[in-house]
């Protein structure tokens, strides 16, 4: 019998949840993208000043995650009822990392710290809100493929 946790993904839909919310045989290949959101990005971010310095207008409260997430496997993920906009907790697979002896720009997952040399490496919890997502059936292949894009509250 297969136990939970099934992957290092966990995307909790009910926030009270005991359980994951990745269901077997959705997550053996999994593909994960974390990066700012499209605010927090591109060149209208900074600016030149007359002597040509570069400077950072940035607003800080546009500092936020973007992730993406896609399987392929034989089930779909458990997707029914999530729509655009509702709020999940999402325990990243991705990794960030930082120098050890700082701190972390967001949550860690539990368990998921670890530190190699210099560095403490971790998978952050994020509240997040889902922006979109699809899933794929080949029928003869019996393959699933399905994909989640969330962006942090």
């Amino acid at each position: 019998m297969i136990t939970p946790p099934y992957t290092a993904l966990d995307i909790r839909f009910d926030i009270a949840a005991a359980e994951p919310g990745v269901n077997p045989f959705s997550a053996r290949g999994l593909r994960g993208t974390l990066a700012p959101i499209a605010l927090a990005q591109g060149d209208d971010k900074m600016a030149r000043t007359v002597n040509g310095g570069l400077v950072d207008i940035s607003a800080p409260q546009m500092r936020k995650y973007r992730v993406e997430i896609a399987g392929d496997d034989q089930a779909p993920a458990a997707l029914d009822g999530l729509w655009v906009g509702m709020q999940v907790t999402v325990n990243c697979m991705v990794e960030l990392a930082h120098r050890t002896g700082t701190v972390a720009s967001r949550p860690a997952v539990a368990g998921s710290t670890r530190v190699e040399g210099d560095y403490t490496y971790y998978q952050p919890s994020l509240i997040m809100r889902v922006v979109e997502w699809q899933t794929e059936r080949q029928e003869w292949a019996a393959a699933v493929s399905w994909s989640l894009a969330l962006e942090e509250v």
